[in-house]
């Protein structure tokens, strides 16, 4: 009995272990701050950084929601470690920008266990 109830707390232990390790990416942070207004419009860059590993060779979705709301892309995507993409920019001043990372169909933000990130809609404002 004492085997089998030894057996059951660690297959318990395993599940969550398995649970906690299986659940979606998220962004944690960005470069500029989501909603955030009066961006200086002379950064070159914009970032997202994800609260797990992610996978980075060639994986990622920068998502236009219209032409008008996405910045001018000044260079293609790269990581810069293994949690943490940036674009390289140029942006407008007096501008919204509106960025999905990922979305339900773009799903190139990727865990190092092929999950998917969570959608995340970055929209800040630039200063005039």
């Amino acid at each position: 009995m004492r085997k089998l109830a030894a057996i059951l707390i660690l297959v318990l232990i395993a599940g969550t272990a398995f649970a906690q390790e299986s659940s979606a990416p998220k962004v944690s942070s960005t470069v500029p701050q989501a909603k955030a207004v009066e961006v200086d419009p002379a950064l070159t860059e914009i970032s997202v950084t994800f609260d797990k590993d992610m996978m980075t060779k060639d994986q990622w979705s920068w998502v236009m929601e219209s032409k008008d709301s996405f910045p001018q892309m000044t260079g293609g995507p790269s990581f810069k470690d293994s949690r943490t993409c940036e674009l390289p920019v140029k942006l407008e001043p007096g501008k919204t920008y509106r960025i999905w990372i990922n979305s339900q169909k773009n799903t190139g933000f990727r865990d190092v266990t092929n999950t998917p990130a969570v959608p995340f809609l970055l929209v800040f404002q630039t200063k005039k």
